[in-house]
């Protein structure tokens, strides 16, 4: 359903397994970067009342997610760290677009947050699957189905506002380019390192 090249080698998880503190405040942070890009898009382009309403929702949702991690944190007397960069949304953000219309823009940035929801669904199946922490693998369980969600909003809404094949063929570019990326994370505790 994902479409993604690549699959997450669940040794993975024993990287995360490494440090849960660190996996949990990289995953804090990770969903309020999330609710932070839904908002942007709603605030770049206010025109469409149906994404606004969608994006509200996952941006709520994004924001519960946060609480629900920090709250693991705190029960585990853990302390939320500060933000953590990104690495892997580095990579992917050197593959936007950054010429052509607002238009052709507006449906890359779907198409880039479709891709980050998906990866995001994936390794939080991997953990749920192959964790040894039961707490935390139910945990991610549950918030797969969310990220799935989320992923196909994105990418409904690219396909919705892009031209049919001009979009069809930039998703199967960024999920090339993904691909690609990939292989050079998964060696740290983190949800896309």
């Amino acid at each position: 359903m994902l479409g993604l090249k690549k699959k997450t080698d669940p040794a993975w998880v024993r990287v995360a397994e490494s440090d849960i503190e660190e996996l949990l405040t990289d995953h804090a942070w990770c969903e309020q970067k999330a609710a932070n890009n839904a908002i942007s898009l709603i605030t770049q382009n206010p025109g469409y009342p149906d994404l606004v309403s969608d994006l509200l929702i996952i941006a709520q949702e994004e924001m519960a997610h946060f609480a629900l991690v920090h709250d693991i944190i705190k029960a585990r007397n853990y302390a939320l760290g500060r933000d953590r960069k990104d690495e892997y949304v580095g990579e992917l953000l050197k593959f936007l677009k950054k010429d052509g219309n607002r238009k052709t823009a507006f449906v890359d940035r779907l198409l880039f947050a479709a891709l980050i929801e998906a990866r995001s669904c994936e390794r939080f199946k991997v953990l749920s699957e192959n964790i040894r922490d039961k707490e935390l693998a139910g945990f991610y369980f549950r918030l797969t189905s969310s990220e799935a969600n989320h992923y196909k909003v994105f990418l409904g809404y690219a396909r919705k506002y892009g031209e049919g094949p001009a979009v069809e063929k930039r998703w199967l570019e960024w999920l090339d380019y993904e691909g690609g990326v990939i292989p050079a994370f998964g060696k740290r505790p983190a949800i896309h390192g």
